[in-house]
């Protein structure tokens, strides 16, 4: 019973962290892009592609995880709020922020340095670094939910209730 109070109260708190992380990931990157569009000066198409992906990452965040949130503290649409429902977002979007954190590390090397000209990244360094922890940090609260989901889908499975029932049955 104390594990349901704490998703009861833990969930607004964890879902408004993703959405926070993420909405700041997705105007960062989105400026990153508009930044390299306008004066067509990517450092290369890596930077280029792995940028994109990341806005699509964030925003993608940023709506479903505004809507899992708003239904959940709503109690309206409960097939959003079921432990399903849930697993298969966050595993979705899991496997989309593991790979376009990691795939932008890869491609700034795993960090660059902001005062050599020239470097990959130079004139929009601190947003390029700013980028990839905030990329992480999301992954790393997405890692948190699907862990947490995982186990009360296990604890739904071992009671004999289903993964469609809400998360605090």
């Amino acid at each position: 019973m104390a594990f349901d109070t704490t998703v009861r109260r833990g969930h607004p708190i964890l879902f408004g962290l993703i959405l926070l992380f993420s909405l700041i990931e997705g105007c960062d990157t989105a400026y990153i892009v508009g930044q390299y569009n306008s004066a067509d000066n990517y450092p290369n198409h890596s930077i280029r592609d792995r940028s994109r992906f990341l806005v699509f990452t964030s925003w993608w965040t940023v709506v479903f995880s505004a809507l899992y949130l708003a239904f959940y503290l709503t109690g309206i649409f409960e097939i959003f709020t079921s432990i399903a429902s849930h697993g298969v977002w966050l595993f979705i979007t899991w496997v989309f922020w593991l790979a376009g954190a990691a795939a932008w590390s890869a491609a700034l090397s795993g960090g660059v340095y902001c005062g050599v000209p020239g470097e990959i990244g130079h004139y929009h360094c601190h947003q390029l670094l700013a980028a990839e922890a905030f990329a992480w940090i999301t992954w790393i609260l997405m890692t948190f939910a699907l862990i947490v989901v995982i186990l009360l889908g296990s604890r739904a499975l071992r009671s004999g209730n289903r993964l469609s029932g809400g998360l605090t049955e």
